[in-house]
């Protein structure tokens, strides 16, 4: 019964970790920002996050790439692949203009 029970807690804990690192991070996009979009953008991630509210960001969500595209015409596709959308959009909500916080990029 113990060797089942530390199977299941074991199980558990890999799992919660596992869903922990495929959620999407604020932080990761800011990399993601800097390393695939500013120097395309040529602006920072402060000035491309204040470009909206964060309920505009929300209502952006499903076609932020093509707003990523319309404020930064030279952005190539490969840096708008779709496992960096969640990253660039909790980027974008989270330092929104009017959210208060200033990323560092």
């Amino acid at each position: 019964m113990k060797k089942i029970a530390k199977i299941a807690l074991v199980t558990t804990l890999l799992l919660g970790v596992g869903a922990t690192t495929a959620s999407a991070d604020s932080a990761k996009g800011q990399k993601l920002y800097a390393k695939k979009l500013k120097k395309a953008c040529g602006i920072t991630g402060a000035v491309m996050s204040a470009k909206h509210t964060q309920s505009e960001w929300e209502d952006l969500k499903g076609d932020l790439a093509k707003e990523i595209k319309t404020i930064c015409p030279n952005v190539k596709d490969k840096a708008l692949k779709e496992k960096y959308m969640q990253h660039y959009f909790d980027f974008f909500y989270n330092f929104a203009s009017d959210s208060g916080n200033v990323p560092s990029c």
